[in-house]
């Protein structure tokens, strides 16, 4: 089935069933150094500056995750720890930086590459690109997306809902990293019309994990914390 869509279907796969890549795994080869210390230092300065962001980065690792005045890294669900002025990690900064990052995607972008040719990029790739600039739509013809302007993005989307039997047959999907003012405005707009099927990443990839976790722990994330590894005697990294 994977295949008819240009989607690998032979293992090893790049982070499962994702575009086809006839690349390696790694865009920079094989990397045989422990994977914290220097090494993760360098990587993430690295990354500041591929972004451009060696000042606002470099600011936003001293808030990330710190209780008052800070943001949650939007990385992973890795609990709160007490007292550390530096809670992140390699993965962390890598996650926020794309968020800051000032690269962008414009039409000269997709009159470049089409669907086609975008499908079989790996998900990095797609993600270095940068951030679309404004609403685009799919052209059967070219196979390439085009601008539109807001006015018909607004148009198409009026015309699909209403022509719906009843508003539950929307679904009002949201990123899990979507800022919580625009969260905000997404879920009144659902509810205006009469359904509250707003499901999002975070509890369609989650949700089930979460309540069996709260129901048998009393906590929806993980339980581990640096605390645990300074007393632990042994420690087992899987993977």
């Amino acid at each position: 089935m994977g295949e008819s869509f240009g989607l690998m279907t032979e293992e090893p796969r790049q982070g499962g069933l994702g575009p086809t890549s006839t690349g390696e795994w790694s865009s920079t080869g094989p990397y045989e150094h422990p994977a914290a210390g220097w090494g993760a230092a360098m990587t993430v300065g690295k990354v500041l500056l591929e972004q451009r962001q060696p000042v606002a980065g470099t600011k936003a690792m001293f808030t990330m995750n710190q209780p008052k005045s800070g943001f949650d890294c939007p990385g992973c669900a890795w609990p709160d720890d007490k007292g550390v002025t530096l809670d992140i990690c390699e993965n962390g900064i890598k996650h926020v930086t794309w968020e800051m990052t000032h690269k962008r995607v414009g039409k000269e972008f997709f009159a470049a590459h089409s669907v086609t040719e975008l499908s079989q990029w790996n998900d990095f790739d797609l993600e270095d690109a940068g951030r679309l600039v404004g609403p685009m739509a799919y052209d059967a013809a070219t196979d390439h997306y085009v601008p539109i302007s807001w006015n018909d993005a607004f148009r198409t989307i009026a015309r699909h809902i209403t022509a719906l039997d009843s508003p539950d047959q929307a679904a009002f999907y949201t990123s899990g990293r979507l800022s919580n003012e625009a969260s905000f405005l997404y879920q009144l707009f659902a509810r205006e019309l009469g359904t509250n099927n707003l499901p999002d990443c975070s509890n369609m990839c989650h949700e089930g994990s979460g309540r069996g976790l709260t129901a048998s722990l009393a906590t929806g994330k993980g339980t581990a914390d640096l605390e645990d590894w300074e007393a632990c005697d042994a420690l087992f990294v899987l993977g």
